[in-house]
C-alpha cells in the first residue's frame, strides 16, 4: 500500500475537455450525517440558487510551458524507442538511427523542446479582471490563459506571486465587467460549517462539490516558510482544483483549495484551502506592489512549554519566548531583551510561535506596533517600529558581550543539575570550538539528570541563569540555590550551542 502523500492539485495535461458542469456532492453526504444534519441542508433545498450564481466567477486556468531537453538527450532517449531497454534489438536499433537520423548521418536525432500544458482553477475577485489563483498552478509557465464560463479564452498577466504562501495574482483585459466574488471572515469559520468548491478537476470544467470545514489550522509543511495555517475540508478536491475558491453559504470566499491530502492523488475527503483572511493581505500586496512587503522583527524565538512558563512565572504555556534579538534589528531598537516573553501585538494575542511570525509578517512596516511582554514576571508595553524582511538576509547572531576569562586560567569546575560546568579556557576553546566570549562550559551531562532530559550537551555554554549573566562557574550553584529559596520547581538557563541561543527550563526541585 503506498503511504498517502501531500499534493498540490494542479492537473498536467496534454489536452482537455473544458465544459461547464455542476456536480453535486451533496446527496452522499447527507447519507452519512445525522438526521439534525441532514434536515438543516434539506431546509436549504439544494444549492442551485447559490451554484448560480457564484459559478460565472470562477475561472479555469491553463499554462503552457516549454521543456528544454536536456543537453545530448536524444528523441530516442525520451521513451520514443520501438524496443525496450536491453533488448538484443537495442544495439540495431541504435546503428540505424546513426546512419538515417539525420541528413549526411552519423549523429543520432536530438530531442525537441515540447510544450507542457497544466490546468488549474481561479476566481475573479475584481470585476475589472483582478484574478486569484495558487503560484503553484503558473509556476514556470511561458503563457497563462483564462477561460471564463461562457469558454472564451483570454491571455492573462502575472501581477505577482508568492511562493512562501502559493497564491498569485492575475490580470486580464475584457471588453466587459466581470463576475467578482468577495473574500470573507474565515476566522469565523467554525468546524461543521458546510462549505461549497469550485474548481476544474482533471480538466472537466467547472464542477461544483459541498461538505463541510473539517479542521481548522492545520500545518502540511507544504510551503517554503512558516504560514502553514490550512483550512480542512471533506469537500470534494482533485487534481485540477488548485487555486479555486471554497466558499460559505453566503457566497463569500473564505478559502483557497490548494493541496489534498491521497495515497493517489485523487480525493479521500480531505483537502486543504489557504484561509481567506491571510490570501486578502498578500492578494492586496501583490496588487500594489507585485510582490509581498513582510514585516521582520530581528528576534530569534522559541516556545513556551509549561517548565518555561513556570520557571518565567506565567500562569500558562502562551506567547513566544525570545531567545536572541539581532544587531541592528528593529527588535533591538525597539528594546526587546532576551528572556522577554511576546504575548501579544497590537492587541491580537500570540498563541506561539508560527502565531507570531504570522503576525509580524502582516504587520505594518515603518510604523509603531505595541508589542505586549512578560519581563521579569510583570507585563510591559513596548513600541516596535517594524522592517521590512528581505528573503536573502543571512541570520544575524547577537553579540554576548566580553568576558572575564583570561587565557592559561586554571579550569575551576562545579556541578550542578547533573552538569560539570567548567571556566571556558582557551584548551576547552579549542576542543569545542568556542567563540572568544564564551565564559562556561558544560563539559559533561549525567545521564537521566534534570539537564541531561532537557538535551543539554557537552560543549553548550551557559550564558545566563534565572535571567542572569553567568560570569564564572561559582554563579551557577548560587542562583541555583537562589531561586530554591524563593520557592521555584524550575530554572531557566539560556545556552549557547554553535552560536545559537536558547532558553531551556531544568527542574530543581529534586536538582
Amino acid at each position: 500500500m503506498r503511504q498517502a502523500e501531500i499534493f498540490p492539485c494542479k492537473y498536467a495535461v496534454r489536452a482537455a475537455r473544458r465544459r461547464w458542469g455542476v456536480g453535486l456532492a451533496a446527496a452522499a453526504m447527507m447519507a452519512s450525517l445525522g438526521h439534525a444534519q441532514a434536515a438543516a441542508v434539506t431546509e436549504l433545498e439544494g444549492f442551485g440558487d447559490i451554484a448560480a450564481r457564484l459559478l460565472p466567477s470562477v475561472v479555469n486556468i491553463s499554462t503552457t510551458q516549454t521543456i528544454k531537453p536536456d543537453k545530448g538527450s536524444s528523441d530516442d532517449d525520451d521513451n520514443n524507442s520501438p524496443v525496450p531497454p536491453g533488448s538484443p534489438f537495442e544495439q540495431f536499433f541504435k546503428n540505424f538511427l546513426q546512419r538515417h537520423g539525420q541528413p549526411g548521418g552519423g549523429a543520432r536525432p536530438q530531442a525537441q523542446a515540447r510544450k507542457a500544458t497544466s490546468l488549474g482553477s481561479g476566481f475573479v475577485v475584481d470585476a475589472k479582471g483582478l484574478i486569484v489563483t495558487n503560484n503553484h498552478v503558473i509556476a514556470d509557465a511561458d503563457e497563462i490563459t483564462v477561460i471564463l464560463q461562457d469558454d472564451t479564452n483570454i491571455k492573462a498577466e502575472l501581477v505577482g506571486r508568492d511562493e512562501k504562501t502559493d497564491l498569485a495574482v492575475l490580470r486580464v483585459k475584457t471588453d466587459h465587467p466581470l463576475a467578482a466574488v468577495p473574500f470573507g471572515d474565515s476566522d469565523k469559520t467554525r468546524v461543521g460549517d458546510w462549505v461549497l468548491a469550485v474548481g476544474n478537476p482533471f480538466g472537466l470544467g467547472g464542477t461544483l462539490t459541498a461538505g463541510i470545514i473539517s479542521a481548522r489550522s492545520r500545518e502540511i509543511n507544504n510551503n517554503n516558510g512558516p504560514y502553514d495555517d490550512f483550512l480542512q475540508t471533506d469537500a470534494a478536491i482533485n487534481k485540477g482544483n488548485s487555486g479555486g475558491p471554497l466558499f460559505n453559504l453566503d457566497g463569500e470566499v473564505i478559502g483557497i483549495n490548494s493541496a489534498i491530502f491521497s495515497p493517489s492523488g485523487g480525493s479521500i475527503g480531505i483537502g486543504f484551502a489557504i484561509p481567506a483572511d491571510l490570501a486578502r493581505t498578500i492578494v492586496g500586496q501583490l496588487e500594489q506592489y507585485g510582490h509581498v512587503r513582510r514585516g521582520w522583527l530581528g528576534a530569534r524565538t522559541q516556545s513556551v512549554d509549561g517548565e518555561v512558563a513556570k520557571a518565567l512565572g506565567l500562569d500558562h504555556a502562551r506567547g513566544a519566548l525570545v531567545a536572541e534579538v539581532m544587531e541592528k534589528s528593529p527588535a533591538l531598537q525597539g528594546g526587546l531583551l532576551p528572556g522577554d516573553v511576546i504575548l501579544g501585538i497590537d492587541g491580537k494575542p500570540v498563541s506561539d510561535i508560527r502565531h507570531l511570525q504570522r503576525i509580524v509578517a502582516d504587520s505594518p512596516i515603518d510604523k509603531p506596533v505595541k508589542f505586549s511582554l512578560w519581563r521579569k514576571r510583570q507585563e510591559k508595553v513596548v513600541d516596535v517600529k517594524l522592517s521590512e524582511l528581505d528573503e536573502s538576509e543571512p541570520t544575524q547572531t547577537a553579540s554576548l558581550g566580553k568576558s572575564d576569562t583570561k587565557p592559561g586560567t586554571p579550569a575551576n569546575q562545579t556541578k550542578a543539575l547533573g552538569l560539570v560546568i567548567a571556566e571556558a579556557t582557551p584548551e576547552l576553546k579549542e576542543k569545542y570550538q568556542l567563540g572568544e566570549n564564551a565564559a562556561v562550559v558544560v563539559t559533561s551531562v549525567a545521564k537521566g539528570s534534570p539537564a541531561g532530559e532537557k538535551d543539554v550537551k557537552p560543549g553548550d555554554v551557559i550564558v545566563e541563569v534565572a535571567q542572569e549573566e553567568v560570569k564564572s562557574p561559582g554563579d551557577i550553584p548560587r542562583k541555583i540555590d537562589e531561586a530554591k529559596k524563593a520557592g521555584r520547581k524550575t530554572v531557566l538557563l539560556l545556552v549557547d550551542r554553535g552560536g545559537e541561543l536558547r532558553f531551556v527550563a531544568v527542574r530543581i526541585d529534586n536538582g
